[in-house]
C-alpha cells in the first residue's frame, strides 16, 4: 500500500483527529473484549486455562513490547502510513478473529491484532503533533485521552451486550466496522509526515525487548502448572533475564538508543514509572479478573457483567480532569498519592464480598476503585513529560508507554498465577479426597472462568464450594493488591510530593487533559 496525498478539505484537520480517535477507541474495546468473551469462547471453543488466558495476554504483549518500534518507524516510514498500515492490519486480523476455528489460532490473532495496535497508536499520536500546533494540539490529545477513556468506559459494557444479542465473535467484528471507519477517514484526512533525521529500527533491540517479556509471562503462567521451583520456570526466567540484561547492554552502547535508559536517573522520573504500575495492579487486572468471576464463577450474563463492569470504569470519564484542578490547590504527587490510597480501600472493601452478593453490593467499592485510579492516570502522562528536560519529552513519552503497557501484561499474568495457587489450595482443604493433580488443574480452568470443566475434574462437589473458593483466593489477591498499591503510593509521595512543580510543569501536566 503506497502513501496517498491527503485532500485538501475545510475540516481536514478535525476529520484526521476523528480517525486517530476512533483507533484509540477500539484499542481499549479489544482489551475489555476479551475478558467478557472469555467465558464465552471457552464454552464454544474449548481450550485449557493457559491458553485462555493468552487470549489477553498475547494482546497486551506485543502491544507493550512493540510501542517503541513502532515509533521508529513512524518517524522513519512515515507516520500516516504506519496508522493506515496498522489500522489496516487491524480490522483484518479483527475480522479473522470473527471467524477463528479454535483457542491457538485465536491466541495467534490476538498477537498480531496487538502489533497492528502497536503501528496504529504510534502512527495516529505522532500524526497529531504534526498536524495541530499551540492550544489546538493540546485539545487534540485531549480528545485522544478521552477516547481511551471512553473505551474503558463503555467496552465492557457494549461487549456484553454484542456477546448476549450475537455471540463473542460479534465483539470483534464490530471492532473491525468501527476500524475500518478510521481506516477510510485515516487515508483520505491524514497528511504523512517523518523525520529526517530518524535513525533505522533497531531490530535486535526489538526482538531482545519482545522475547524477554514473551519468556517472563510465559514462566509466570507456567508458575502454576509446574511449581515455582521447576526447571522448565526456571529456565524461563533465567533465559528471560539473559536477554533482557542483552537488551539493557546493547541500548547503553547505542548511538541513538531505541530505550533511553539514562532517563532513569532523574529521581522524580522514576518516581512517574510507579504510577502506571500501581494502576495496574489496582485497577487494570479487574478489567479482567472481575468479568471472570461474574460470568464464568458466579453464572451472570455477559451484560449484566458489563453493568457491573461500568461502575469500576465510568470515573475515567470524568475523573482525571478533576485531578488535574486539584493540582492547583496540591503538588501532583500528593494528588495522585491520595488516589492510590482511595483505591486500596476500595480493594479491602471489594475483596470482602463473598459469593451470592447482589450486584448493587459491587457497585461501590467499584467506584472508589474508580474514582481513586483516576486521579492518577489524569496526571501521570503530563507528568512523564513534565519531569525532564524538554528535550527528551519523546523518549520520555516512549519509557512511559512501554511501562504502561508491557506492566500491564505482566500484572495480568501474575495475578492469574496467583490466583490459580491461591484457589487450588483452597480446594485442597475443600474437597481433600481429589489428589493434587486434580485440584491444580481444577484451579486453573476456575481463574479461568471456567466452572463447569473444573467440576468434572474433581470428585462430586457442590457448585457453591468451588465458587466459595474462587471468592476466598480473591479476598487473598486482594490484600496482595492493596500492598502494592500502598507501596506505590508512599514511593510516589517521596518522590513526587515534597516539591511542588513550576508553573511551566504544572501548565504541562493541566494542559495533558
Amino acid at each position: 500500500m503506497t502513501s496517498l496525498t491527503a485532500t485538501p478539505h475545510r475540516y481536514a484537520a478535525q476529520y484526521a483527529l476523528l480517525a486517530v480517535c476512533l483507533a484509540a477507541l477500539i484499542l481499549p474495546l479489544s482489551f475489555s473484549a476479551g475478558a467478557i468473551a472469555t467465558p464465552a469462547i471457552g464454552r464454544d471453543l474449548g481450550g485449557s486455562p493457559v491458553a485462555l488466558a493468552w487470549i489477553t495476554n498475547a494482546f497486551m504483549l506485543t502491544f507493550g513490547s512493540l510501542l517503541l518500534a513502532a515509533g521508529t518507524l513512524a518517524d522513519t516510514y512515515g507516520r500516516r502510513r504506519l496508522f493506515v498500515w496498522g489500522v489496516a492490519m487491524f480490522v483484518g486480523v479483527s475480522l479473522a478473529l470473527g471467524a477463528v476455528p479454535s483457542v491457538p489460532w485465536l491466541d495467534l490473532l490476538r498477537g498480531l491484532q496487538g502489533v497492528a495496535g502497536a503501528a496504529a497508536l504510534a502512527g495516529g499520536s505522532a500524526s497529531l503533533a504534526e498536524l495541530f500546533d499551540g492550544n489546538a494540539r493540546t485539545r487534540a490529545y485531549s480528545a485522544l485521552g478521552s477516547s481511551f477513556g471512553l473505551g474503558l468506559a463503555l467496552g465492557p459494557m457494549l461487549s456484553g451486550w454484542l456477546i448476549s444479542q450475537w455471540g463473542w465473535r460479534s465483539v470483534f467484528v464490530t471492532a473491525a466496522l468501527i476500524g475500518t471507519v478510521g481506516l477510510v477517514l485515516g487515508r483520505r484526512f491524514l497528511r504523512e509526515s517523518r523525520d529526517p533525521d530518524a535513525g533505522r529500527l533497531d531490530v535486535v533491540a526489538t526482538v531482545l525487548f519482545s522475547a524477554a517479556l514473551a519468556l517472563l509471562t510465559w514462566a509466570i503462567m507456567q508458575w502454576p502448572v509446574s511449581g515455582l521451583s521447576s526447571a522448565e520456570v526456571l529456565v524461563k526466567l533465567g533465559a528471560s533475564g539473559l536477554l533482557l540484561a542483552a537488551f539493557v547492554r546493547g541500548q547503553q552502547r547505542a548511538v541513538r538508543p531505541m530505550l533511553d535508559l539514562s532517563l532513569l536517573r532523574y529521581p522524580r522520573f522514576l518516581g512517574v514509572q510507579v504510577l502506571p504500575i500501581a494502576t495496574c495492579y489496582c485497577f487494570v487486572v479487574l478489567l479482567v479478573a472481575l468479568p471472570l468471576r461474574f460470568v464464568g464463577i458466579e453464572g451472570r450474563s455477559e451484560i449484566d457483567a458489563g453493568l457491573a463492569m461500568l461502575a469500576l470504569c465510568a470515573p475515567m470519564l470524568v475523573v482525571p480532569g478533576i485531578a488535574a484542578w486539584l493540582t492547583r490547590f496540591a503538588s501532583a504527587g500528593v494528588v495522585c498519592a491520595l488516589g492510590l490510597v482511595l483505591a486500596a480501600a476500595g480493594l479491602w472493601w471489594l475483596g470482602g464480598i463473598g459469593t451470592g452478593a447482589s450486584a448493587a453490593a459491587w457497585v461501590s467499592p467499584m467506584l472508589v476503585i474508580g474514582i481513586g485510579t483516576g486521579l492518577p492516570w489524569g496526571l501521570m502522562d503530563g507528568l512523564s513529560v513534565s519531569v525532564v528536560p524538554k528535550a527528551r519529552a519523546g523518549m520520555a513519552t516512549g519509557i512511559f508507554s512501554t511501562t504502561r503497557v508491557a506492566g500491564e501484561g505482566i500484572a495480568l499474568a501474575i495475578v492469574t498465577a496467583m490466583s490459580s495457587s491461591l484457589v487450588a489450595r483452597q480446594l485442597a482443604q475443600a474437597v481433600p479426597q481429589a489428589s493434587a493433580e486434580q485440584t491444580a488443574q481444577a484451579a486453573q480452568y476456575l481463574s479461568a472462568g471456567e466452572l463447569s470443566q473444573a467440576a468434572a475434574l474433581l470428585p462430586p462437589v457442590p457448585r457453591q464450594v468451588l465458587a466459595s473458593a474462587v471468592a476466598t483466593a480473591f479476598t487473598e489477591v486482594t490484600w496482595v493488591l492493596i500492598a502494592i498499591t500502598l507501596v506505590s503510593a508512599a514511593v510516589v509521595l517521596l518522590f513526587l510530593g515534597e516539591r511542588r512543580l513550576s508553573r511551566e510543569q504544572a501548565t504541562v501536566v493541566a494542559q495533558s487533559e
